[in-house]
């Protein structure tokens, strides 16, 4: 048997990938994160499945339903929300299965960052501007973060930040944010991305924090950071695809004519 580890995507049940969707529908068990793996995706199992909300199991528990599955010879299905490989806590999974001696493998989902950006329309790395996305979270109640992993430090950067289970911990990200970005910086709060229950506040650094405290947002929300939020900025087109941009796919106008003119000649 086979654990497959499967990332669901950031809300929306359309966007598991193909893979991940038959992988589901294949597998006689199917162990997912019920807080935020949407119940249309978990119904992809087979009739007949084992399904189980992780939710309230804790790791042992769930390693025992693993286990449970190898003496029966069946393959599980275990589905996390968003990207597995962001805060999918599979490292500590996957660590026990090679004891195990128990196979695995990993199959991507689109993640939060990346649903987020879409919901507000926008890139988030822009020429002149920022050209380095950074993930990252703050500590609260899970584990600390290394040392040097600061949002002072990632600020100094001046790179989009990406910040991940801080939504109660806004005011601490504003005040360490503020001298490199800027009171002004823009700053979007994506709630639930691509739930049907999905929520945007937009703001800068200096109103942000209010404005999540009257939404009274307290979880799910993926707060983003950086100038590529400004909607008016001003930045230059990409060289990618610049006319004076030349690379083998697209080559200079000599070339294209000698092209041309050797095609001619065939004929």
């Amino acid at each position: 048997m086979t654990v497959h580890f499967i990332g669901a995507g950031p809300g929306a049940p359309d966007l598991i990938t193909l893979r991940g969707a038959r992988l589901i529908e294949s597998c006689p068990v199917c162990l997912y994160a019920g807080s935020l793996v949407p119940e249309a995706v978990v119904q992809l199992a087979p009739r007949g499945a084992r399904v189980v909300d992780t939710a309230p199991l804790n790791l042992d528990e769930i390693m025992a339903e693993i286990q449970a599955a190898h003496d029966r010879g069946q393959d599980v299905a275990r589905v996390h929300s968003g990207d597995p490989s962001l805060y999918g806590a599979i490292a500590e999974q996957i660590r026990r299965l090679k004891t195990l001696n128990i196979p695995y493998t990993i199959t991507p989902g689109v993640p939060a960052f990346a649903a987020a950006a879409a919901a507000l329309q926008t890139e988030l790395t822009l020429p002149d501007i920022a050209q380095s996305v950074i993930l990252t979270r703050t500590a609260m109640k899970s584990s600390d973060m290394p040392a040097g992993e600061t949002l002072a430090n990632f600020g100094r950067t001046g790179a989009t930040l990406a910040i991940h289970l801080s939504i109660r911990n806004i005011r601490h990200v504003v005040q360490e944010l503020t001298p490199h970005y800027g009171a002004d910086c823009p700053v979007a709060v994506v709630v639930r991305a691509t739930w049907p229950d999905q929520q945007i506040i937009r703001g800068c650094l200096s109103d942000i924090a209010a404005k999540v405290r009257a939404a009274k947002i307290t979880r799910t929300a993926l707060i983003l950071v950086g100038r590529v939020l400004d909607e008016a900025a001003d930045f230059s087109d990409s060289a990618l695809y610049d006319p004076k941009h030349v690379h083998v796919l697209r080559p200079g106008p000599k070339a294209r004519a000698k092209k041309t003119e050797s095609r001619a000649a065939k004929q």
